[in-house]
Formats: C-alpha cells, sequence, structure tokens
C-alpha cells in the first residue's frame, strides 16, 4: 500500500463540499497521483477548483501531460456525473479559460467567482485571489520571474522528497519551510491576506475562500473568515466542508503521519 493510499478514508467518506486550488496540472511538480486519491475517498454535494488547475503559463512552453494528470481529470468528471457540482473558479495560470466564464456543461460551471454559503450560513466569496495580488496585475514580467525561481525551489524539493521517501520518511515542503522563514514572503501573505480581507468586508461576506499563494490556512483577519486551499505542488491541501458547516483544512502530512501511527499501534498491539 502507498502512502498516498495511506493519507485517505478506505472508505468513502460523504461530506457537503471540497476545495482544491493551484494544482498546476502540466508541471512536473504537481502532485497528481496524491490529489486523484485523495478525491477519490470523498463524496462531495460540490467540489470548488479554485483557479490554477491547469497550469497555461507551462504549457506555452511545451507540452508535458503524464498519465497521472489524465487521471485528476477522469476522477473530477466521474464525481460530476454522479451527481457531484463542480465549479471550476479560474485563476491567473489558467486565466485562457476567463474568456469562457459562466458556460455550464452538465455538473460542471466555469465562473470567475462565487458565493458559496455554508450548512450553518456564512456566506464565503470563492475566488483564486490573483486579482489582489499587486505583483500578478500591475507587474507580470515579475510575476514570471518569480515563477521561474518558485520552480527552481521546487525542483530541490522534488529531489529531497524523492531521497526521503526512500529512506521511509514523508513527504515534507522545502519551498513551504522557506516561504514561512522569508520576512518579504510572510509580508507578502500578509499583505495579500488584508487585501482580500478588505474586499470581503466591502461586500459584506462572512468570509472568502482562495488560493493562489500556496499558502494553506484558516483563519480570522479582523472579523472576516480567511480560508486558503493550499495547493497540490507544495503542501497538498484542501478545505472540507461537514455537513454542520464546519470547514477543516485537510494536510497530506498530516495526514500521513496520522496513518502511520495507527498502522504503528496496530503492529504494536
Amino acid at each position: 500500500m502507498t502512502r498516498a493510499e495511506f493519507a485517505t478514508p478506505s472508505r468513502k467518506q460523504r461530506v457537503r463540499t471540497l476545495w482544491i486550488s493551484d494544482v498546476h496540472l502540466g508541471t512536473r511538480d504537481c502532485q497528481a497521483e496524491h490529489l486523484a486519491q485523495f478525491l477519490k475517498g470523498y463524496h462531495a454535494d460540490k467540489v470548488y477548483l479554485v483557479g490554477d488547475i491547469i497550469d497555461g503559463w507551462k504549457l506555452r512552453g511545451g507540452m508535458y501531460w503524464p498519465q497521472a494528470h489524465t487521471n485528476v481529470i477522469r476522477r473530477l468528471l466521474t464525481m460530476a456525473k454522479r451527481g457531484t457540482e463542480v465549479i471550476y473558479v479560474t485563476g491567473n495560470h489558467d486565466e485562457f479559460l476567463r474568456r469562457y466564464s459562466k458556460l455550464i456543461l452538465g455538473n460542471i460551471q466555469l465562473v470567475d467567482e462565487a458565493i458559496h454559503v455554508t450548512a450553518d450560513g456564512r456566506h464565503l466569496l470563492v475566488i483564486h485571489g490573483d486579482q489582489f495580488d499587486v505583483i500578478t496585475r500591475y507587474h507580470r514580467w515579475l510575476a514570471f520571474l518569480g515563477d521561474s525561481a518558485y520552480e527552481f525551489t521546487l525542483t530541490l524539493n522534488r529531489w529531497l522528497n524523492h531521497w526521503r521517501a526512500r529512506y521511509g520518511y514523508g513527504y515534507w515542503s522545502l519551498s513551504a519551510y522557506l516561504k514561512h522563514k522569508v520576512k518579504t514572503a510572510v509580508s507578502f501573505i500578509s499583505d495579500f491576506e488584508e487585501a482580500i480581507a478588505h474586499e470581503v468586508t466591502r461586500r459584506e461576506l462572512h468570509g472568502v475562500v482562495c488560493g493562489h499563494i500556496h499558502h494553506a490556512e484558516i483563519r480570522k483577519v479582523g472579523e472576516v473568515d480567511y480560508l486558503n486551499c493550499g495547493d497540490w505542488v507544495e503542501s497538498c491541501s484542501a478545505l472540507i466542508e461537514h455537513w454542520d458547516g464546519h470547514i477543516e483544512l485537510y494536510r497530506l502530512a498530516d495526514a500521513q503521519a496520522k496513518e502511520a501511527q495507527l498502522k504503528s499501534e496496530m503492529v504494536a498491539g
């Protein structure tokens, strides 16, 4: 049994909503195998794809599309076929889809943003978030430059986790670690959160579900519920709404650690 299989329930868990973002299908650092296994473990009424699911920036430079990436698409289509409402919210890396916003194909919708009402009555703005990133909006050349530096960090991250797996260690993100340590990155994240929370307050909503900055988090920003899905490149994280409206932050590393502990307890017992 693989580590990815340990990270999901043995039976499909019924939940109200799933949110995933920043999958970056079409790139070598996309953790498609883990994502497909995660989706396979849940039955949800709604799935929100919160932007940057397909990396159009990278695909323009050359085609990279292994079977694992197709498996993610097939899993989402299967969920839609079985009654799950799939809402694709466009991001900056898949901005080529924004010209088709408001397209509806069966249970699949393509939008630029959405309002989600939780089971406990909260109204949440669902948006990728690049609209609140000054660099992405006004300095695209810097965004592309930063994307190249980020890709180099992810390459190191991929090799590091290759050797960690060989020696029996779980997934760990070097790039996410650096993001927490570099002061400019911490400041950027804080500015992003404040900007998007301000927009939510202006619209008189309760909170926001977003992605874009690859930093999974659930916290209060003032009176606003700020929920970031994270990504499936670094942290392998998602948001899960249960039937009472409670929203949980899922992290692959935490799930792997929990499963390893349970397995160890079973062997010891």
